[in-house]
């Protein structure tokens, strides 16, 4: 997730747009017009970050999510252990506090904290929130990461003492802790976690069913068993493997930071940050294996000489970038509102460190056009992206620091 090291230099990366081939026959005159057309419908447009919210005071902000039944509503998790409820309709707002779990969170070290928020599908029914955290040691458990789901009051915040253990994965290190929680269109909970930490999967997590870490895990919260508080999706790929954990969706993952649904295609983006040479883009497929610790990016890595070459087993990234343009990605959206018809159809995401964001088009999983930069802001570190209900997009962090002034912009095509 979130590292401290300086700035590295951003390298512009060339715009490849692909196009249609000309016809064979040149007395056609219709071939030149449509490949001009197909050309603009696969551009990437440069990304302009308005400043927005100008007025509610963040600290360390790491996701903006809306509340699912009020467009308006944005709410936005403080790492530190609070959610800030914005409304959008009211630009010059000071925002409010809606839920403050700071005593149980453990926020110790920079990618420790409450991580993520998702809201129940059916929110306005249930009033269900979910949370994923890094909670602190006590005498009965050690360091641990905690999915735990929490109940909404009618005055719109969230209850503090309604929280409900989902789901509690010991934590062998401070750092990679993955982060993100949302729902499927399918209905059921996706989670990220991250490997364990320290460095190069010293535990072996990457390549191992049995364990819930360095996976993306997809559990049915809407009912439960009489050993756990949710139950498995019967069609999750490894509930009949033996020895493997049935929550597992996909695996070989090293640290997903900010994973998203493409609300039209219903893809699952990541951004999964490196070890120490490649950051990198994933589709996420059911059952995948996506190489980690034998891959990072589309290289192999020191020290596993056996299964370190592509192989039908590991699926690849789409997008990569070396450690001279950042250092942990951020994964981000595929653009589906309604105001840019320029942005249509393009994931952005952006590096922590760099500042730097870039854009990419994908169909079925490949690269229609290649990733390039878009645009960014040097000095800040750009922790989440955000998606409204009406599809704009936001980008939120901090300035001037990791711990600097928390800021929010609102993302559109242009200059």
């Amino acid at each position: 997730m979130l590292t401290s090291m300086r700035f590295s230099e951003r390298v512009l990366i060339s715009m490849a747009i692909i196009t249609a081939p000309a016809s064979a026959a040149p007395q056609v005159p219709v071939a030149a017009p449509t490949a001009k057309v197909e050309a603009a419908a696969l551009a990437i447009p440069d990304v302009r970050m308005q400043r927005v919210f100008p007025r509610v005071k963040l600290r360390r902000p790491v996701q903006v999510v809306a509340r699912p039944d009020k467009g308006n509503l944005l709410y936005v998790v403080e790492q530190a252990g609070r959610v800030i409820e914005i409304d959008a309709n009211d630009p010059e707002g000071e925002g409010r506090v809606v839920l403050d779990i700071k005593e149980p969170v453990q926020d110790k070290f920079n990618e420790q904290g409450l991580l993520s928020l998702a809201f129940h599908p059916k929110y306005e029914q249930n009033h269900f929130v979910y949370a994923w955290y890094t909670a602190k040691k006590n005498a009965a458990k050690p360091d641990r990461e905690v999915l735990a789901r929490f109940t909404g009051k009618d005055d719109g915040t969230i209850d503090a003492a309604s929280e409900l253990t989902l789901l509690e994965i010991p934590d062998p290190a401070w750092n990679h802790n993955g982060g993100t929680v949302l729902f499927g269109a399918d209905g059921f909970l996706y989670l990220s976690t991250g490997d364990g930490g320290a460095g190069n999967d010293p535990w072996g997590n990457g390549q191992n069913l049995g364990t819930l870490l360095a996976a993306v895990l997809r559990i049915d919260v809407d009912h439960s068993t009489v050993e756990k508080p949710y139950a498995i999706p019967q069609d999750n790929p490894f509930i009949a493997t033996p020895n493997a954990r049935p929550e597992i969706y996909a695996y070989g993952l090293r640290n997903v930071w900010r994973m998203s649904f493409d609300r039209k295609t219903g893809e699952l983006y990541a951004g999964d940050v490196g070890q120490n040479a490649w950051e990198e883009i994933d589709i996420v497929t059911k059952g995948g294996n996506f190489g980690w610790r034998c891959r990072e990016g589309h290289h192999p890595t020191e020290g596993v000489p056996d299964r370190s070459e592509p192989s039908a087993q590991f699926i690849e990234p789409i997008a990569e970038y070396p450690r001279k343009d950042g250092v942990s990605v951020t994964g981000g959206f595929v653009y589906r509102g309604t105001g840019d018809p320029s942005l249509d159809g393009v994931y952005l995401y952006a590096d922590y460190q760099s500042g730097t964001m870039w854009g990419l088009r994908a169909l079925g999983g490949k690269l229609t056009a290649e990733p390039r930069v878009v645009g960014g802001k040097r000095g800040f570190y750009p922790a989440s992206f955000g998606e409204s209900l009406d599809g704009t997009l936001f980008i939120c962090g901090t300035e001037g620091g990791a711990d600097g002034a928390g800021v929010i912009y609102r993302l559109a095509s242009g200059r």
